[in-house]
């Protein structure tokens, strides 16, 4: 067996994630890389330390485990460089403080993740950068709210929690025409079903806690960037000390030879429940861009090559729409009531929605988001029939 990549080319998505990331030959044969703890690394003269004359120079600049999963995500996204963070959300503030400063203004989609709203309406403001919230379907239209100062537009698609999608290219390019660095949050379809530097992004952002971990026991972010980001996007990493776990990178390592195949689960299963939901009278809306009745639907056939386990519903409530909500969660035995998603195991959360300032919540009732684990479909149909029966019952 060679360690060769370059004939894993053109191979399938499955063998891919089977072969990327690893080089047997420089650990003795051992198909995984081995996990290298460090923080010291010795030089073996004072003037090689001088001029860092050497491929590791300090845990917090890479080791041999965290480079093989940089190496994976890099052969996925199609990057020039990948650095790995400690969470999903350092993934997306990092490259907002490496590529914004005072007096800029940034544009960030209004459908964003919460967290990252929160950063944006306080770290971002504390340190002098004017934040807008666009309308997640601008697409081209963004073109009216670029300024001078504008040096960032932060996408995410589909968007968190009512999944609206965005046309990523048409961003970039009006972006790219103002000098503006466009960012994407792409966690819910990974590189898998969507590669937002083919797109025109220039950073792409993953929280790699969710399918890439796949098993609900890892915090890790990937950040990666083209040739023209990169340099900024690293040195950023160094200067901000900011690094992943070993540990961590070896278990999302793992995780990735299996992703693909339990991604095909999730979306299968998802898109059977959402197609289930959407017949239901008790439901007023089945928000996943597979469906044909989604509002995005047409970019998301046209741009993504699949779907996630992640979306969401609105449950028909006139009045008690918050009692409702809770009681079908509550009644809930195989979905947890738990943040994150990408596990094995389902996960049903009641979506909060006022912090939007311009994609409002749905005014037919509560939201209901979920996470679509490798269950039988049919015991989690008839899971949520209990929830379903649950909210009926309350007026």
């Amino acid at each position: 067996m060679s360690d060769d990549k370059d004939h894993l080319a053109a191979a399938g998505v499955n063998t891919r994630l089977a072969h990327i990331g690893n080089r047997p030959s420089e650990f003795h044969g051992f198909v995984n890389p081995p996990v290298v703890r460090a923080s010291t690394v010795l030089f073996p003269t004072a003037a090689a330390m001088e001029n860092r004359a050497q491929k590791y120079t300090y845990g917090t600049r890479g080791t041999p485990t965290t480079d093989a999963l940089c190496e994976a995500i890099d052969a996925l996204e199609g990057s020039a460089g990948t650095i790995i963070v400690p969470s999903g959300l350092a993934a997306v503030t990092v490259p907002l403080l490496g590529f914004l400063a005072a007096g800029d203004h940034a544009l960030i989609v209004d459908s964003v993740y919460g967290p990252t709203r929160h950063f944006c309406n306080t770290m971002l403001k504390r340190l002098g950068v004017e934040v807008e919230y666009y309308e997640p379907a601008i697409g081209a239209g963004i073109e009216s709210l670029m300024r001078p100062n504008t040096r960032l537009v932060h996408t995410e698609a589909p968007g968190s929690n009512t999944f609206e999608m965005q046309d990523i290219r048409a961003i970039s390019e009006v972006a790219h025409r103002h000098d503006a660095v466009v960012t994407m949050d792409n966690t819910w379809a990974t590189p898998i079903y969507f590669k937002p530097l083919d797109h025109g992004v220039d950073i792409s952002v993953h929280a790699s806690t969710k399918y890439p971990a796949g098993h609900s026991d890892i915090l890790l972010g990937t950040v990666s960037a083209n040739a023209a980001h990169w340099p900024r996007l690293h040195e950023t990493m160094i200067t901000l000390g900011i690094c992943g776990a070993p540990e961590d990178s070896y278990l999302v390592l793992r995780g990735l030879r299996t992703m693909g195949v339990r991604l095909e689960h999730h979306s299968r299963s998802a898109l059977a429940l959402a197609r289930w939901l959407e017949s239901r009278d008790d439901v007023a809306a089945v928000l996943h861009p597979a469906l044909e009745s989604f509002s995005g639907h047409a970019i998301w056939k046209r741009d993504f090559s699949g779907a996630s386990g992640v979306f969401s519903f609105v449950l028909k409530a006139e009045g008690a729409g918050k009692a409702k909500s809770h009681a079908f969660v509550d009644a809930l035995r195989l979905f947890g009531i738990g943040w994150s998603w990408g596990g094995y195991e389902s996960l049903a959360v009641p979506v909060y929605l006022g912090d939007r300032v311009i994609a409002k919540a749905p005014s037919e009732g509560p939201v209901i988001r979920l996470q679509v684990g490798l269950e039988n479909v049919e015991d989690l149909q008839r899971d949520l029939e209990a929830g379903f029966a649950a909210a009926a019952s309350v007026r």
